[in-house]
């Protein structure tokens, strides 16, 4: 009995399985969305399309995926997340295959924009908040590692698909993407687990305690979260940053090639956001250790802000280069950080729904910010208006997140 509770006590802690379930399930799910910067030119060409009109496409996929977390969380914290993860990706497989046969840019809307945009949001939400309820102390830095799955997949979507368009078009990379989505769908499924407590386990693998409830804090409802002050300022916050958050992943290579450095170019630059959003996601992470996640939250408002700046700006190779990198650190930073943010101020009780909330508004300007850069850049010329107006934005985010009081101190205030 002795040999059998050692042996058991060797294995890996449950929930770090639940991190690779995660990780693999974003990054199937973003490399599939983030793959769009490939399909921009051929889509603009192929249907004869302005700028505004191509960029819509991404643009409803990522407001349907930020905006469907809300239900996502919820169906979530009733039934568990693998239904949802499974069912999610294997959506995202359909939208692309009924991408595949579109012979109007409307079809495209359909097959890519809803079918990628509603399978990835009721997949995302339900996978990081099973990574929030597998963790207390470690939680930054598992909820690193699961949210590194969408810089891994911006980091191999765009390349992956524009060296498949190349060698056999457009429509069968759709096709090849599609199979590999449903074997992302299967193996991610196998991984993801509800709650710990589901399994006479405890976060972080300490013991259960001696009732066999859950060491993790109750927490709030996301009625009683939404009358709070820190979930409006996470939710404001989030949603102005995204008008601007967004606009890279799809106009930065357009704006390459318009600058002469070629689709190819534009392309690599898709991939450079993947690698610095992959190293921000642990880069952050870590510096939350010592400057608080809301602090550490806030910089990544101000950084990504400065380097939208740098964007307006960039005219050479090197410039480009220097902005993917950096602004995708911040980007990667800001998604590793707002889950684990959110867990601090409300707790575990409904964290799948309170977490789909407070996406939602990002949702709104993932679907504004794009097609807005678009159509200024058709009317004006020039993305510099569109590119400084985010950049504004997110300097108002920072603003409010300095003035909302650290999580530690604001749940005391509340206790007393």
């Amino acid at each position: 009995m002795v040999e059998i509770d050692k042996m058991k006590s060797m294995r890996p802690f449950a929930g770090w399985w639940v991190v690779a379930g995660a990780f693999l399930c974003m990054m199937t799910g973003y490399a599939v969305a983030y793959s769009f910067a490939a399909f921009f030119g051929v889509l603009e060409t192929e249907f004869g399309a302005r700028r505004g009109e191509t960029a819509l496409v991404f643009s409803i996929a990522a407001f349907l995926y930020f905006q469907l977390g809300l239900p996502a969380g919820l169906i979530a914290d009733r039934i568990g997340p693998r239904p949802l993860v499974i069912g999610g990706l294997l959506l995202v497989a359909v939208g692309l295959v009924i991408a595949s046969q579109a012979i109007s840019l409307w079809q495209i809307y359909l097959g890519y924009g809803i079918g990628v945009g509603v399978g990835v949001g009721l997949s995302y939400v339900p996978s990081i908040a099973a990574v929030q309820r597998w963790f207390v102390r470690r939680r930054g830095t598992a909820s690193g590692i699961a949210v590194a799955g969408i810089g891994v997949g911006t980091l191999v979507g765009a390349p992956l698909a524009h060296a498949l368009i190349a060698g056999m078009g457009w429509r069968q990379t759709y096709l090849v993407l599609a199979a590999l989505t449903v074997i992302g769908a299967v193996v991610s499924g196998i991984l993801i687990r509800s709650a710990p407590e589901h399994y006479g386990l405890a976060p972080d693998g300490d013991a259960p305690s001696p009732g066999g409830g859950s060491a993790l804090p109750a927490g709030l409802t996301l009625g009683q979260a939404m009358r709070t002050a820190p979930f409006w300022a996470i939710y404001v916050g989030a949603l102005l940053m995204s008008f601007g958050l967004f606009v890279p992943f799809v106009h930065l290579a357009p704006y390459a090639s318009d600058l002469g450095l070629g689709e190819g170019f534009g392309v690599l630059l898709i991939v450079l956001l993947g690698v610095g959003s992959t190293v921000g996601r642990f880069l952050f992470a870590s510096v939350t250790n010592w400057l608080g996640r809301r602090l550490s939250f806030a910089m990544m408002y101000i950084g990504a802000g400065a380097m939208l700046v740098v964007w307006s700006q960039s005219t050479s190779a090197p410039a480009l280069i220097a902005f993917a990198l950096v602004f995708g650190a911040f980007y990667g930073g800001f998604v590793a950080i707002a889950p684990s943010l959110a867990a601090d101020y409300f707790g575990g009780r409904a964290l799948g729904s309170i977490i789909g909330a407070l996406y939602s508004g990002v949702a709104f300007g993932a679907l504004l910010g794009a097609p807005a850069a678009g159509y200024a850049f058709d009317f004006f010329g020039s993305y510099t208006g569109a590119i400084l107006a985010g950049s504004a934005l997110c300097l108002v985010s920072f603003v409010l997140t300095l003035l909302t009081p650290e999580p530690a101190r604001w749940l005391a205030a509340r206790r007393e």
